[in-house]
């Protein structure tokens, strides 16, 4: 489904620090069938306010982190199987590594969907430093920048000091390498939103690490994603 070349041909800017926009990623049925069939099971809801930074989304796993397998397979249409079955693939890992410079090879990967609803935010922020390179796509079908949701390539911390401005458009996606100027964000939701912005984040973490979205052991609730 993924169009390998997209990636492999693809350069980062070098400003304000590694990262490249990639699009046309699938063929236009894909991205309707993608973009229909986005999944609503299994989510949990994440928010936090006041501290280094303000965030509030839903997020279900798609590849568990260092995993070769899909997560819950069951519910996902046949076209988000062979997206997840590309993600999987050696040709992503490769085309990843290409695009980046880095040897991705023994990198566990993981793969997380997210619905950011009405009011929803992710503010200013560089990652982790464990997490090495990252790859957001998108699934919406129609979205304007008026209204939020936007990944915003930031110059400083400032979430003022934008670089660039990503609308979250199926066969669209931002793929960038961490380092300690990489700020971004994803710009908060309009209240008048009625479909969630929704997207696919793909990380590579440093080998040893674990997922700070899925901790080992840890007991979380799920449910079926509601907008509202």
């Amino acid at each position: 489904m993924l169009d390998f070349n997209q990636i492999f041909n693809c350069q980062l800017n070098a400003t304000p620090f590694r990262w490249a926009e990639i699009s046309d990623l699938y063929s236009s049925q894909d991205c309707a069938s993608l973009a229909q069939t986005y999944p609503f099971d299994h989510f949990r809801t994440i928010e936090a306010y006041g501290g280094e930074k303000d965030y509030r989304y839903d997020a279900r796993s798609l590849v568990p982190m260092g995993e070769n397998c899909i997560s819950r397979p069951d519910y996902l249409s046949p076209s988000w199987l062979r997206f997840a079955q590309d993600l999987i693939s050696e040709n992503y890992r490769n085309a990843m590594s290409s695009l980046t410079g880095i040897d991705l090879s023994d990198f566990p990967m993981e793969a997380n969907l997210y619905h950011y609803g009405s009011g929803a935010l992710l503010g200013p922020h560089r990652d982790l430093p464990e997490k090495k390179v990252t790859h957001v796509f998108y699934f919406n079908e129609h979205w304007l920048p008026a209204d939020g949701g936007c990944l915003a390539i930031l110059n400083s911390s400032d979430a003022k000091d934008v670089a660039a401005l990503i609308n979250p458009i199926v066969g669209n996606s931002v793929a960038f390498v961490r380092s300690e100027d990489s700020w971004h964000e994803v710009t908060q939701v309009s209240a008048r939103v009625r479909e969630s912005r929704r997207s696919v984040t793909v990380t590579f973490y440093q080998p040893g690490s674990i997922s700070s979205m899925w901790p080992p052991g840890s007991e979380l609730e799920l449910h079926d994603y509601v907008a509202g």
